[in-house]
């Protein structure tokens, strides 16, 4: 099946901007204290989207290559980060994002690998990749037990989702990351977000999977949401809650 994942973003760029999470402020400290990052690192932000990441290691001082493939999506990230003066927006992929040699320092992919294929990227990483050279995959991962809204949150995805089981992220295991990376380390930090009725429902549309407001079964899944958000719902917010999951090695 073709997923055509340069596209699949492009009708949802208003939610994916206002309403997906960032990333806590320890995944800076850990880059830093752990991996080396300084001010000077030149950063790629390889499937940058609308720019989440690139802006962490932007307020950090750093040069970030932001390498995206999908036009509106690339858009948003030049709109959202004008005041940036070390922000390089580059149309190209993982295969080929177009930048020089033993460029950079680091090549950081968030929310983005399980796009990609990983032969010809792992080619073009270690290629762009100064020697030695930080290579870290990043996810904001989900949990979907722990709490009741957790597990019914995650049961509407699952129901209304049109091929969730099949793109989720969660399909790259620990074998595909170390056939990609080599050895490499992980590292966990909690994360969430608290978010209105709008924010959540906002949350929902971001996901390529998820039915838009032209579809017939809309009406039906915000319903869903809507009973959901109410049961769940505390001084009118619900907690979505996630591990931010930093998987990341030497590759040169």
């Amino acid at each position: 099946m073709d997923f055509k994942p340069t596209q699949r973003f492009s009708d949802r760029v208003d939610n994916y901007v206002k309403f997906r999470p960032s990333y806590p402020s320890e995944l800076l400290k850990f880059f830093t204290d752990q991996l080396g990052l300084t001010a000077a690192s030149a950063v790629a932000d390889v499937g940058s989207g609308t720019g989440i990441s690139a802006e962490i290691f932007l307020n950090h001082g750093n040069t970030v290559y932001g390498v995206e493939p999908n036009a509106k999506m690339r858009a948003a990230a030049e709109k959202n980060l004008v005041g940036y003066p070390d922000f390089r927006s580059v149309n190209g992929s993982s295969e080929n994002t177009g930048l020089p040699a033993d460029s950079v320092d680091f090549v950081i992919a968030a929310q983005a690998f399980h796009w990609f294929e990983p032969v010809a990227t792992q080619k073009e990483f270690k290629r762009i990749l100064k020697s030695p050279g930080t290579a870290a995959l990043i996810w904001n991962d989900r949990r979907m037990t722990g709490t009741g809204f957790n597990v019914d949150y995650e049961a509407l995805i699952a129901k209304y989702g049109s091929d969730y089981k099949q793109v989720r992220h969660n399909n790259i295991d620990q074998k595909q990351i170390e056939s990609f990376l080599g050895a490499y380390n992980e590292h966990v930090i909690f994360n969430y977000q608290d978010l209105d009725f709008d924010g959540l429902l906002g949350r929902l549309l971001s996901s390529s999977y998820m039915p838009q407001a032209d579809s017939e079964v809309y009406p039906a899944m915000k319903a869903e949401l809507q009973a959901l958000f109410d049961k769940y719902q505390k001084n009118g917010m619900v907690r979505i809650e996630y591990d931010t999951r930093i998987f990341h090695a030497r590759m040169k």
